[in-house]
């Protein structure tokens, strides 16, 4: 470790924070890539409505269920290589899509990419628990969970603009080349607080007594501890956190119709014109962006005001969650402007509700942060699988409304969820427990 000796605090924690930005950017392009070629791969390969939205879920069937082990490997090895090897490999997945031939060999594929993706959430949270105070932890998440929208918001008229030119085939091969290549650039330059060569001690000071955690074991010790049966109880015991998993799922709900089916609602569903659906889809993802920004820099203002942790986190998610709900408003209007409107302002709430992974490091026990992580994203990350199956078998004929009340009824029931079950926003003590934090 060689820490500058400055007095005054380094801000290294921003230039980290903005890696992670990047990472989550590539990591939803990967995943909305195939919505942008459904409609014209879904010709090629003469796929169904129904094997369409198989193909949409297979993602999530691998993410999901590889959101605990990714959790516990999150606790086992460091951001820096773990990251790493992520990028990279679903990034080969994401290139070997454009040489699918049919229904099982691209389900097959992005079986892949979710295998290869499945820690990269926890990772986040871990890099963020690790690099900032409790009072901006916030504003942090909010700020890497933006580089979804915003990558979404600005790439997507690129993304359809390259298939356009290159094809179906094309769109894959080039956003696999973007991953590999920070992938890299990733490993270069990220290391944790305690190994940057920048960072001094006064800003680890600051993080530290802010709440920050990133002293105690070296990640790689002790990990057979966090598959004992007495956390996997506690992490699905407590009414709290089962509040937050189905908050979560709901939040997810419209985030993963937006990341599949979205395009094909407007293109098919619609009659807009390809290309120009590529700018309007834009603009839900900005709408998105601002929902989240508004909701973590509210959020953390409340807690330096002096408010309840447990006001200052709740309120944002709860009233995201019932805006969205809006989104049947669609169901209603032919206007493509309003019909706009009523998707952004539904993507606006899912933003503010976006900071919900606050409440990991807020509840989480100290040594299974990536346990908890991994279970969080893996009850939210259902809906990866749920929403593009049921949608798939919703819609018939021209006729997508059934669709569009079935998230509005999701969101509805996570801010149920919020208001009714989730109490106070305090660490869950664990009797005995070690104070040593798995990093």
């Amino acid at each position: 470790m060689n820490l500058s000796t400055d007095k005054k605090p380094t801000r290294v924690r921003y230039g980290m924070l903005a890696l992670v930005f990047v990472n989550v950017a590539i990591n939803y392009l990967d995943r909305a890539n195939l919505s942008v070629a459904a409609t014209e791969l879904g010709k090629d390969l003469e796929l169904s409505t129904v094997e369409l939205g198989n193909i949409f879920s297979a993602f999530g069937w691998a993410y999901a269920a590889l959101q605990i082990p990714g959790g516990i490997i999150a606790d086992r090895f460091g951001p820096r290589i773990l990251y790493a090897f992520c990028l990279i490999t679903w990034s080969i997945a994401t290139m070997a899509q454009s040489i699918a031939s049919g229904f099982l060999s691209l389900f097959s594929l992005r079986l892949a990419t979710g295998t290869f993706e499945a820690p990269s959430y926890p990772i986040n949270n871990r890099v963020v628990t690790s690099w900032f105070p409790d009072n901006e932890r916030a504003s942090a998440i909010s700020m890497y969970v933006s580089g979804q929208f915003i990558g979404l918001a600005f790439l997507t008229p690129v993304l359809v603009t390259v298939q356009y030119y290159a094809g179906w085939k094309g769109l894959f091969i080039v956003t696999g080349l973007v991953g590999l290549v920070w992938g890299l650039v990733w490993y270069l330059f990220y290391r944790d607080p305690l190994e940057h060569p920048r960072v001094n001690q006064d800003e680890l000071d600051y993080i530290e007594e802010g709440g920050g955690l990133f002293h105690g074991k070296k990640s790689g010790t002790d990990t057979p501890s966090l598959w004992r049966w007495e956390n996997f109880k506690l992490i699905f015991s407590k009414r709290t956190l089962w509040g937050v998993y189905i908050g979560q799922f709901s939040v997810n709900a419209t985030l993963w119709f937006f990341l599949t089916w979205f395009p094909t609602y407007l293109v098919k569903y619609r009659g807009i014109d390809f290309r120009q659906s590529g700018y309007l889809g834009s603009i839900p993802f900005l709408a998105a962006c601002a929902g989240l920004l508004l909701s973590g820099f509210v959020s953390d203002r409340l807690v330096k005001q002096g408010k309840s942790v447990s006001m200052a986190r709740k309120t944002p998610i709860i009233v995201g969650l019932l805006l969205s709900v809006v989104i049947i408003g669609a169901n209603y209007t032919d206007d493509v402007a309003l019909i706009i409107f009523f998707m952004s302002l539904a993507f606006f709430g899912v933003g503010m509700a976006l900071i919900s992974w606050v409440f990991v490091s807020i509840l989480s026990p100290k040594h299974l942060i990536g346990l908890t992580g991994g279970v969080f994203n893996f009850m939210g990350n259902l809906a990866s699988i749920v929403v593009p199956i049921t949608i798939g078998h919703l819609i018939t004929g021209t006729d997508f409304k059934p669709a569009i009340v079935f998230i509005g009824i999701v969101e509805f029931i996570g801010a149920c969820a919020y208001i009714f079950m989730v109490g106070k926003a305090e660490r869950i003590a664990v009797p005995d427990a070690k104070e040593e934090i798995v990093l």
